[in-house]
């Protein structure tokens, strides 16, 4: 079993998890959920975690054509143009179910920041950057808790280590 934990202060981040083979995010039809929530069924389940190849997280970059913002995620279009917004943050970010980092702390929005830069309507949606801090302040993933998108934690790979439970060591495979 595998720990995430932060590069830059060794903090335990999530649960223990292991490795799943498969990323397919559910459909969602828009509705509110058996918890209340108005958000897609979570991508993960408790207790696994994948790697998404494609780029995911800011920053973002205009394109003329209409893609997903995110793999599976809205088309999202160009506040400063006639275009669209594409990802182009990190590749093989780990994604996990959000429930699995309960450590994790909320980025607060400054007095300074637009309020809609990380929520949507009816939850987290991602675009503004990280969202989810280690336990002493470190910015480490983004979540995504909206009704537009996927419900998804990904943890950036160059802010965070895969250790084996009890041992200390890296995992191998890391990212």
């Amino acid at each position: 079993m595998i720990v995430l934990v932060c590069a830059a202060c060794s903090c335990p981040l999530t649960r223990t998890v292991q490795l799943s083979e498969t990323l397919s995010r559910p459909s969602f039809d828009g509705r509110v959920g058996p918890d209340g929530a108005r958000r897609a069924p979570a991508t993960m389940p408790h207790g696994f975690y994948a790697v998404e190849p494609e780029p995911w997280d800011a920053p973002l970059v205009p394109i003329d054509d209409p893609v997903p913002v995110f793999p599976e995620g809205p088309c999202v279009g160009d506040p400063d143009g006639d275009g669209f917004l594409v990802s182009a943050g990190p590749r093989d970010t780990i994604v996990l179910h959000p429930d699995d980092a309960p450590r994790l702390l909320h980025a607060q929005v400054g007095e300074d920041q637009d309020p809609w830069q990380h929520v949507g309507c009816c939850g987290l949606h991602g675009r503004g950057g990280p969202n989810r801090l280690c336990p002493y302040g470190t910015p480490v993933g983004t979540e995504t808790s909206d009704c537009s998108g996927a419900y998804e934690l990904h943890l950036d790979p160059a802010l965070v280590r895969l250790e084996h439970v009890g041992s200390g060591l890296p995992a191998s495979g890391t990212t």
